[in-house]
C-alpha cells in the first residue's frame, strides 16, 4: 500500500493538484504539432510552424482590422428568436442560448464601424462558433443593416464570411435572406461603395449562394474551404473523382472563382489598399498609426443608431 494514501489527507492532495486550462495548448490541423494557445492568439490565430489559419472569433477579427482596436458596434434589429417554434432533439430556443452564452454574442454576424488605416469603413464578420455562422433570420438583418450603413455613411463594406449555410431551425425565412441581402448588396453599388468580401475557412451553402460570391472583390485566406454543395454530394451527383484541392482557396485563385488569395498577416493593409484604389482617396502618411474615431458617439448614435456610447477598445 501507497503510504502517501494513508498520510497525505485527501484536503492536502486536492490543494497540491495543479488545474490545467483546456486551452492551454493547440494541436494543428495540418501538421499535428502542439502549440502554446497564448502564441496562437499573437499571432492572429495562425499556427507558427505550419502556418494554418485557425478559426478567428468575430470580436479577434474586428480588433485586427480597426485602427487602435476600436470600433463602434452597429446596433442591430431585433428578430423573432424561434419564429416556428422548431425543435429536434433540443428547442431551437435553447440551442439560440447556449450559442449566446458561449460565445457573448447575440447571433452569428458581429457589425463594426470604424477607421481602417484612417478611412472609414463598416466591417461584418461572420462567427462560426454561433451554430456553424449559420444565416437566419438575425444573420440576414446584421448584413442588410451593415450594407445601409454603408450607403449612409458613403464608405466600403468588408464582410468575413464563414458559414456552414442556411439555419435548418428558420426554414424559409432563412432562405429569404438570400435575397434580401442580394437586394443590399445592390444598393451599396448603385450608391457606387466597394464591396469587398473575405471569404475564410469555410463558407459553404446558401451564403456562398449569395452575398459571399457578390463582392466587387473577392479574397480568401489560404486553405479555406469555399464552395456550395459538399465535395462527397458533389461526386455521387457527377460520378467522377474530384482533383486534389477542390474546393479550396488555392484550387478556387488558379480557376478564376476568387480574385486573390493572402495571408491572416497581410489582409489588414490589402483591405486598406483596395478601399483607397476603389474609393479613388489618397494614401494617408502614417495612416498605420494612431488615429481619432470617425465621429463622435453622439452622431453616431443618431446617425448609425450604433451602439455604445463609446468605442470598443
Amino acid at each position: 500500500m501507497n503510504w502517501l494514501t494513508n498520510v497525505v489527507r485527501p484536503k492536502i492532495r486536492n490543494m497540491l493538484r495543479r488545474e490545467t486550462p483546456e486551452n492551454l495548448w493547440i494541436k494543428c490541423p495540418d501538421s499535428g504539432q502542439l502549440v502554446f494557445y497564448k502564441d496562437v492568439e499573437a499571432n492572429q490565430f495562425v499556427i507558427p510552424g505550419s502556418n494554418y489559419h485557425m478559426r478567428m472569433g468575430a470580436v479577434a477579427r474586428l480588433k485586427s482590422i480597426f485602427d487602435n482596436e476600436t470600433w463602434y458596434d452597429v446596433a442591430l434589429p431585433d428578430v423573432t428568436p424561434d419564429p416556428l417554434k422548431f425543435r429536434d432533439e433540443k428547442k431551437y430556443a435553447d440551442r439560440i442560448k447556449d450559442a449566446r452564452a458561449r460565445t457573448n454574442l447575440n447571433d452569428a454576424i458581429k457589425v463594426g464601424y470604424g477607421k481602417l488605416e484612417g478611412a472609414a469603413v463598416v466591417v461584418a464578420v461572420q462567427d462560426f462558433d454561433f451554430m456553424g455562422g449559420s444565416l437566419g433570420m438575425a444573420a440576414g438583418e446584421a448584413i442588410v443593416r451593415g450594407l445601409e450603413l454603408a450607403v449612409e455613411k458613403k464608405s466600403p463594406f468588408i464582410v468575413f464570411a464563414a458559414s456552414g449555410g442556411a439555419r435548418m431551425q428558420e426554414g424559409i425565412l432563412s432562405l429569404m435572406q438570400m435575397p434580401r441581402t442580394t437586394v443590399a448588396v445592390q444598393m451599396l453599388r448603385e450608391a457606387k461603395q466597394p464591396y469587398i468580401v473575405v471569404l475564410t475557412n469555410p463558407t459553404t451553402g446558401g451564403v456562398t449562394a449569395s452575398y459571399a460570391m457578390l463582392g466587387d472583390v473577392q479574397i480568401a485566406e489560404p486553405g479555406a474551404l469555399i464552395g456550395f454543395a459538399g465535395a462527397r454530394v458533389i461526386e455521387q451527383t457527377i460520378r467522377e473523382k474530384l482533383p486534389e484541392g477542390f474546393q479550396r482557396a488555392e484550387y478556387l485563385k488558379d480557376h478564376g472563382m476568387v480574385d486573390m488569395v493572402v495571408h491572416r498577416h497581410e489582409l489588414r493593409p490589402t483591405l486598406a489598399r483596395l478601399c483607397r484604389l476603389l474609393t479613388k482617396a489618397p494614401a494617408q502618411e502614417g495612416a498605420s498609426k494612431s488615429v481619432q474615431p470617425v465621429v463622435s458617439p453622439a452622431q453616431i448614435v443618431s446617425a448609425a443608431e450604433t451602439a455604445p456610447a463609446a468605442p470598443h477598445a
